[in-house]
């Protein structure tokens, strides 16, 4: 196995990878990226069993076989490498990965030790499996909007990822942590049978920066245990959170007579203000709504210390004094485009609910937060 690659090719793709390799695994073996050399192409493979991700890059070479290196040493040489040719050389009999590089005047060589790859996991086999295209654009816009309300919680493991579901009417995906709830509606692309699957949050992670730097379509398959996600020359598959999504269409209230409008940068700027004074325990901050303005105010009777501001905006509705996180209300904003957004609300004790006024053709986004009780 003898190859010549690009250095920052392959740091690239090497830090990309180096996200699905945990810091803890119980099988040695996954501390290492495989390396499988075919036919001038070089596919690289991180694991940690749940989540497996691989991509491929061209190489000159024309060698084939297959070994596993060190995943954090082999990061951590190729991150002091300028860009340039480094060629990588397997010696069977010394089971080292012999690394040259530079030019005559300051040429360099290093050796590392490598595994078999016999022990590697392979990608699992995939049966009566339904797909379905999206562009990397529509599922960044999708993992990006959603993936920030889903929850932490190990006693509720489905509340823990996003729920993809699939309609003759439109692609949905739902995140919630029962107190923030984040549903994403793409109109504009259909699937003739009605599907649904949770994913995890870790392969979304990773997805989320790297479809928003790649312009294609991503084919998406999955069976009732695992999905595969294939886009250019990368592929991640990871097995799906198992359980019932919850009702979500339950929580979200349909009879809100309160709507306040408002722009949206004007008020995430008072409210990153006007926050930094609330209990930094409940982050609770109160808005007073009237017709013409709403007042934004926190207080921390512990520290002594309150804020209040007011703002200009389109109020329709009875006035009302109602508490929401701060924290909740600035995620939600920071993930909307709109100019302006409105929260709908019907009683001080019920959700509201965010929406954009300026939605991108064949987009909805329906944003729920819980309110907090006030103290008075």
């Amino acid at each position: 196995m003898e190859f010549t690659a690009s250095s920052s090719t392959l740091l690239r793709t090497v830090n990309t990878l180096s996200g699905i390799i945990s810091s803890n695994s119980t099988l040695p073996i996954l501390d290492n990226f495989l390396f499988e050399q075919k036919n001038g192409r070089l596919t690289i493979l991180a694991s940690d069993l749940e989540t497996t991700m691989m991509s491929t890059i061209n190489v000159d070479g024309q060698g084939n076989g297959r070994i596993a290196v060190p995943a954090k040493m082999l990061a951590e040489i190729l991150k002091t490498f300028p860009e340039q040719p480094i060629t990588f050389s397997a010696s069977q009999e010394e089971h080292l990965l012999k690394i040259s590089y530079g030019t005559t005047d300051n040429e360099g060589k290093c050796d590392i030790p490598y595994e078999d790859a016999d022990e590697y996991p392979s990608l699992p086999a995939m049966e009566d499996i339904t797909q379905t295209v999206v562009t990397s654009e529509i599922l960044a816009s999708a993992i990006q909007k959603t993936l920030f309300a889903s929850g932490n919680d190990d006693m509720r493991p489905v509340m823990s990822g996003v729920l993809f579901k699939f309609t003759p009417e439109g692609l949905i995906f739902v995140a919630t942590d029962a107190h923030k709830l984040v549903k994403y509606v793409r109109e504009d692309i259909t699937s003739p049978v009605p599907v649904e699957f949770i994913m995890p949050k870790k392969p979304l992670n990773i997805m989320k920066g790297l479809m928003s730097s790649m312009t294609c379509d991503v084919t998406i398959k999955f069976n009732q245990t695992n999905a595969r996600f294939e886009a250019d020359d990368m592929v991640i598959v990871c097995r799906l959170i198992d359980g019932k999504y919850p009702n979500y269409e339950a929580v979200i209230p349909k009879e809100n007579p309160n709507q306040l409008l408002i722009d949206r940068q004007s008020f995430q700027n008072s409210l990153r203000r006007i926050a930094l004074f609330s209990n930094k325990t409940t982050h609770q901050t109160r808005l007073s709504l009237s017709p013409d303005e709403v007042i934004i105010s926190a207080e921390d009777n512990d520290q002594g210390k309150r804020a209040d501001e007011k703002l200009p905006c389109s109020y329709r509705g009875d006035k009302m004094d109602i508490g929401f996180n701060s924290r909740f209300l600035l995620e939600m904003l920071s993930n909307l485009e709109s100019k302006d957004i409105t929260i709908d609300m019907s009683m001080p004790n019920r959700a509201g609910i965010l929406r954009p006024v300026e939605a991108i053709e064949g987009e909805q986004i329906t944003m729920l937060v819980m309110p907090v009780i006030l103290s008075n």
